[in-house]
């Protein structure tokens, strides 16, 4: 925080001791007058004060009104009187009211030494009060770095900064790079029926990702703003923080005013959890590239068996959660073994690869193309029921037997391939059940001659 010069208010209706103090008082020190504690109030309304110096013969008020008052009003400011005698002010120091006595005294370098102490010891006081806060707030900030899970920085970031600010009611929206047009919500200090009706709105402006600012704003309108009032919850101004990681994380932070304006001091606070914040991202992206990497097939590059299993238990999650239909294609290349024995297994992998492609462009981003083993390949199509993943799957067997795949001493191939459709919850309500009713479908397509679509419901046949 950056350091001011402190601005001293002396309170006194006596022309002599108010030129005395003035004399005093060093360049460094502001200095503004009142003749009356009605005056001084006024003043400690409209500036930014560091010290009171109360003359002890203020006529208007006794010392300990002022005092008593002061403590009610403007507890953060510090009071030292000006008296004739430190003897008498003793208990009130040990009360605690008073930070010091100066000296009523013609004597210029008592006084000045007497307010210079006082000064200095504010001083210290505050240096300590500020090293005290960014401790608190760098302890907090240390959740962050074990935060290895992009998705679980934003809502952290969230509790942080309300913590902090004493606020009650926010939120975070986020669009999460390994999980692809993934629902990335989290509301705090609003009800159930409000939670879901927000998160329903704000989901449905897809592009909101790609609008993520660079700089923290107060905002009085915007699609938050709307969303707000849509559901009810009035709010003239919001915070707005962004929350950017180094490659394509990016999400948004955002706090109700709720009546009562947002500080410089507290958007201090907010810069310093968002470089906390951002820090953890780019430390989370990394670890999820990493994780990544491991779920990926050599060869094919893209996903192995490993990460199918792991993201059909999520996808049936929330497929349960959202009562959506989750289908399976289960993919297997036709006589795939006669390509490795005439070719060789380069040209084996290089038809896999190119197989691989294809099937890309035949699906959604949102959907998921694993390799699960040898020839046979996974796709987990979301929301999509059990018609039209046996559509989809028609559409991607003719596709592959139309396609030319190169061959060795530059031939060409053709190839055909056999599927299975299950569909969540009619196949199969956990993930094994689904997975193998959606294989045995593929191999009832086989043994029915090849190049053909099978569904889960032809099993019980």
């Amino acid at each position: 925080m950056t350091q001011h010069d402190p601005t001293l208010l002396l309170v006194s209706d006596d022309a002599t001791v108010c030129d005395h103090v003035e004399r005093a008082a060093t360049p460094e020190h502001s200095l503004l007058i009142c003749g009356s504690a009605e005056d001084a109030f006024e003043t400690l309304g409209r500036e930014s004060i560091s010290l009171v110096l109360l003359d002890g013969h203020l006529a208007s008020v006794e010392a300990w009104q002022f005092a008593e008052r002061m403590r009610r009003l403007h507890p953060g400011i510090d009071l030292a009187l000006l008296a004739d005698d430190f003897g008498v002010e003793e208990d009130d120091l040990r009360e605690g009211w008073l930070i010091g006595v100066v000296p009523r005294t013609n004597s210029l370098r008592a006084m000045r030494h007497a307010i210079d102490r006082l000064v200095e010891g504010i001083g210290q006081v505050r240096e300590i009060a500020e090293l005290k806060s960014t401790l608190h707030v760098l302890e907090r900030c240390r959740r962050l770095a074990s935060c290895l899970e992009p998705g679980r920085v934003y809502p952290l970031a969230l509790d942080i900064i309300l913590d902090l600010l004493s606020r009650n009611r926010g939120g975070a929206v986020f669009q999460l790079e390994s999980v692809p047009m993934s629902e990335g919500v989290a509301f705090r200090g609003f009800g159930e029926s409000e939670s879901l009706f927000l998160r329903d709105l704000l989901l449905e402006d897809k592009s909101q990702s790609e609008m993520v600012g660079d700089q923290i704003e107060i905002l009085s309108s915007g699609p938050y703003v709307d969303a707000l009032r849509e559901v009810g919850v009035s709010t003239e101004k919001l915070l707005l923080v962004p929350l950017k990681g180094q490659t394509s994380e990016a999400g948004e932070l955002w706090l109700l005013e709720d009546g009562r304006e947002f500080e410089e001091h507290e958007i201090d606070l907010v810069r310093v959890v968002v470089e906390h914040a951002v820090t953890a991202l780019v430390n989370s992206e990394r670890y999820q590239h990493a994780k990544e990497r491991a779920f990926i097939d050599d060869v094919t590059e893209v996903y192995n068996a490993r990460y199918l299993l792991a993201t059909t238990e999520t996808e049936i999650r929330r497929a349960h959660r959202y009562e959506k239909p989750l289908s399976v294609l289960f993919l297997d290349l036709d006589r795939f073994k006669l390509v490795n024995d005439r070719h060789g297994h380069l040209i084996g992998s290089q038809v896999l690869r190119s197989l691989s492609q294809v099937l890309m462009q035949s699906v959604r981003d949102v959907d998921t193309l694993a390799r699960y083993g040898g020839d046979e390949f996974t796709i987990l199509l979301v929301d999509t029921d059990h018609g039209e993943a046996t559509a989809i799957a028609e559409r991607i067997r003719r596709t592959v037997e139309e396609h030319v795949f190169e061959a060795s001493r530059g031939g060409s191939l053709r190839l055909t391939v056999s599927l299975g459709v299950g569909t969540y919850p009619q196949h199969g309500s956990e993930r094994n059940t689904l997975l193998d009713a959606s294989d045995k479908a593929m191999y009832r397509a086989k043994s029915l001659g090849r190049n053909r679509v099978c569904s889960a419901d032809e099993l019980s046949n």
